[in-house]
């Protein structure tokens, strides 16, 4: 809980700030709390569309909690965006995991 609480320390000086609020989503996943991760994710991708890592992330949970069709449109969001950023990385990520879901 150590991190969670600095986190949202440093989140209460500079609340916008996407990698602190996908750095909190994290460290709710890893305590397998999915409901507190979901809307920080969200939210990074509404106020900053350009932060790749998180869609894989949200994609993942919406997996795990049985939301596959917006997993499968999160990964294809974030494909879009990984291609226009040209980070091929992210972009093959994306894919793969996009493929398994989908059985393409």
């Amino acid at each position: 809980m150590q991190r969670i609480d600095k986190l949202k320390e440093y989140l209460q000086a500079q609340p916008n700030d996407s990698f602190l609020q996908h750095a909190l989503a994290l460290e709710y996943i890893k305590l397998g709390d999915d409901a507190a991760a979901q809307p920080l994710f969200e939210n990074v991708l509404a106020h900053d569309p350009t932060y790749i890592g998180s869609y894989y992330h949200l994609a993942k949970l919406l997996e795990r909690t049985g939301n596959k069709d917006k997993a499968i449109a999160t990964y294809e969001k974030g494909m879009q965006h990984a291609k226009a950023a040209r980070d091929m990385h992210a972009y093959n990520e994306l894919q793969a995991a996009w493929e398994d879901l989908t059985d393409y």
